[in-house]
């Protein structure tokens, strides 16, 4: 006989611990019981789940006695606190923070690409970076044909990946500006209503990337299994709400042609081609919020290689869903069902 799980959302609060319930009931994900844990300050409030209000808990060091999956998104710290005592208690923990990925022994899982990963846990999933997932699921099926061995990608990255007060911020920033008062950044490090910057993590004195950029870099090398592969990477932020959208251009070994890739992504999975060059309609941010799957179109030869190994496009994808929640939801759908007698 086979139990449906005790779920634990760490961050309840947040923008993704929100998706994760939405997202959990969008794809009939069972649930024996729901447990919402964030901060002090929000305990007692509650969250809707299938029906029902599921009272907020403090996270507390004895919040998961009995939970099988906890899906985390509070931040590095929570998880490098918190994640190793849930998995004590004998739950999975799905990480959405950045502070297991490069942990050689743990797997970084995007289910499209490298789902075979899963099972090889010690009882933490991370779940990549939300530009690397962006990129990398309509790359896979390519690389998989024609290996990739270069990549350049530039960012357009929504306020959604900073966070609920990040895009509450780009609301009442872009009210203010539009009624000429002044707003001064509290989240962001900059003014986000009508202007876009370099994304907002530290920069590295000695390379200059920032600190989202590099992270682009790492788990792209994990999760293709390749450390030849060569990237460079910009990353801004842009006055988007919640989807994520990326100019990329690859170099493959071999010579490669727009109609091969399109071929690749016509049936590759979360992929969704969105190319009309008669009427100027490629991928959007406002047509990516709300789905699931990665849009790709601008599919081109790049021009300024002679050698026709190279090829560029752009993407748009949902930065709560398959950049966060719904990869995060992939992967549990796939762990392994506990069973009892």
């Amino acid at each position: 006989m086979r139990n449906d799980p005790v779920v634990a959302i760490v961050g309840a609060t947040g923008a993704v611990g929100a998706e994760f319930a939405v997202t959990m009931n969008k794809r009939g994900f069972r649930v024996g019981k729901l447990k919402a844990l964030a901060s002090a300050r929000s305990a007692g409030k509650t969250i809707e789940f299938r029906g029902e209000r599921v009272v907020i808990e403090e996270l507390r060091e004895d919040s998961f006695a009995g939970v099988d999956v906890a899906l985390f998104s509070a931040g590095g710290g929570v998880s490098r606190k918190f994640a190793p005592i849930a998995v004590k208690a004998g739950a999975v923990v799905i990480d959405n923070s950045s502070a297991f990925r490069m942990d050689p022994n743990v797997p970084l899982v995007i289910p499209e690409i490298n789902a075979n990963r899963i099972r090889e846990h010690k009882g933490i999933i991370a779940n990549p970076n939300c530009a690397a997932i962006t990129a990398l699921v309509p790359l896979w099926p390519i690389h998989r044909k024609n290996r990739i061995r270069r990549l350049i990608l530039s960012t357009y990255q929504a306020a959604s990946g900073a966070g609920a007060a990040a895009m509450e911020e780009l609301v009442e920033s872009t009210r203010a500006s539009l009624a000429g008062e002044s707003y001064p950044p509290k989240v962001l490090s900059h003014p986000c209503a009508f202007n876009l910057f370099s994304h907002n993590t530290a920069i590295d004195p000695a390379t200059g990337y920032n600190d989202e950029e590099t992270k682009v870099i790492r788990e792209t090398r994990k999760i293709f299994e390749d450390e030849r592969i060569a990237v460079g990477v910009t990353c801004v932020r842009v006055p988007v709400l919640r989807a994520h959208c990326e100019a990329i251009t690859f170099e493959c070994d071999n010579p490669i042609t727009e109609d091969e890739v399109r071929s690749l992504l016509s049936h590759a999975p979360g992929v969704k081609i969105v190319d009309d060059r008669a009427k100027n309609y490629f991928p959007m941010p406002i047509d990516a919020s709300g789905q699931d799957d990665v849009l790709v179109g601008r599919i081109r030869k790049d021009l300024s290689d002679p050698t026709g190994h190279s090829i560029s496009m752009f993407v748009a994808a949902d930065q709560l869903l398959k950049g966060a929640a719904l990869n995060a939801i992939q992967i549990a759908e796939l762990l392994p069902q506990r069973v009892t007698a």
